[in-house]
């Protein structure tokens, strides 16, 4: 499981919407796949190695534009009885992001745009 949100991290860092976030902003989008704070120092430490961001004191900026999230093509919102990986709040409707390999969530519709940095 660790390589999998290993993996989740790194591709929640790889479609970063802004040019620059503070690594605690960075962290704020990892804690959408874990919240183990050594697991967290790995997912931006490969993200780095593999050359998915840049990090300068405390900002991060990713190497690549305009591979952010799209609302409209990348969150499935599925119906059902779930609770939210961010707040931990009961939702019927659960927002997941969807990736290539994998999916993260499900969150609820304002957890899931603090996660995305929309909100």
């Amino acid at each position: 499981m660790t390589d999998e949100r290993v993996e989740l991290g790194i591709e929640l860092l790889a479609h970063l919407e802004h040019a620059e976030l503070s690594v605690a902003e960075a962290i704020d989008r990892i804690e959408a796949v874990t919240t183990n704070p050594q697991l967290q120092r790995e997912i931006l430490e490969a993200a780095e190695e593999r050359g998915i961001i840049e990090r300068s004191g405390g900002t991060v900026e990713p190497t690549a534009s305009g591979t952010y999230v799209s609302f409209e093509s990348d969150v499935v919102v599925k119906e059902g009885e779930f609770d939210c990986e961010r707040c931990g709040a009961g939702i019927s409707e659960g927002h997941f992001v969807s990736f290539d390999d994998d999916e993260v969530g499900p969150y609820g519709s304002t957890c899931i745009r603090k996660v995305l940095g929309r909100e």
